[in-house]
């Protein structure tokens, strides 16, 4: 017989910061640990989170389940902010990965290197001064309602806010999480790229969408819920 969980969704905590950074690297590659692409967790977790967790906290959240941090929604609305962070933090994070380079393996070194010769190529363009997200589930915390009572949370919050759209750049692999799913929670994919960084670690094609929802239409994601 199955035990019925607690699972708790809430506002970001100043608390969450290191289980949050925790949570980046298990989750990382293609929802498992980031290790076997890269080895760098400290700089890893610096890159996807520090803005959101020092920056803007107010726009996370976190799923607890049965009292533990199993997952988070990062967000922002603060478009200028976190272009004259991205400026700061891409140079310092450029000179950290230089000094540790000779000592990384192979695998974390060719993941450097795509990172300054190819990124920028595949990554899809998003749409500037719109509100984004980007959410990171452990499996415990992966069921279809946890995801759409997070992403309501977070979208509810915007909607106070004043924003009228917001987009997300969501990983595609094996079916997972089809362009009809996005229509069907409202969200109209934008472009889609196909990511090389996992060719020789993923036996399947991994594409990046982004996908943007009009948030006067509808601020949940059935817009009959």
């Amino acid at each position: 017989m199955s035990l019925s969980r607690l699972v708790e969704i809430r506002p970001y905590r100043v608390t969450d910061r290191a289980r949050v950074r925790e949570l980046c690297c298990e989750t990382g590659f293609l929802g498992k640990p980031i290790d076997p692409v890269f080895e760098d967790r400290e700089l890893f977790a610096d890159y996807l989170t520090a803005f959101y967790t020092d920056w803007e906290p107010e726009s996370s959240l976190v799923v607890v389940v049965d009292g533990k941090v199993c997952g988070y929604l990062m967000g922002s609305r603060q478009f200028f902010k976190q272009w004259v962070y991205a400026i700061f933090q891409n140079g310092w994070l450029f000179c950290r990965g230089v000094w540790r380079y000779s000592g990384y393996s192979s695998s974390s070194k060719k993941f450097v290197r795509w990172i300054l010769r190819t990124a920028w190529k595949e990554v899809p363009p998003a749409p500037r001064r719109v509100a984004h997200f980007h959410i990171n589930l452990l499996p415990e915390a992966r069921q279809l309602s946890t995801s759409r009572a997070l992403v309501d949370v977070f979208l509810g919050y915007l909607h106070h806010h004043g924003e009228r759209r917001v987009c997300g750049q969501m990983v595609v692999f094996d079916g997972r999480r089809g362009v009809k799913l996005f229509e069907r929670y409202g969200f109209k994919v934008m472009n889609k790229a196909e990511i090389t960084k996992y060719q020789d670690i993923y036996p399947a094609p991994v594409y990046l969408c982004t996908v943007m929802k009009d948030l006067e239409e509808s601020r949940k994601l059935y817009a009959n819920g």
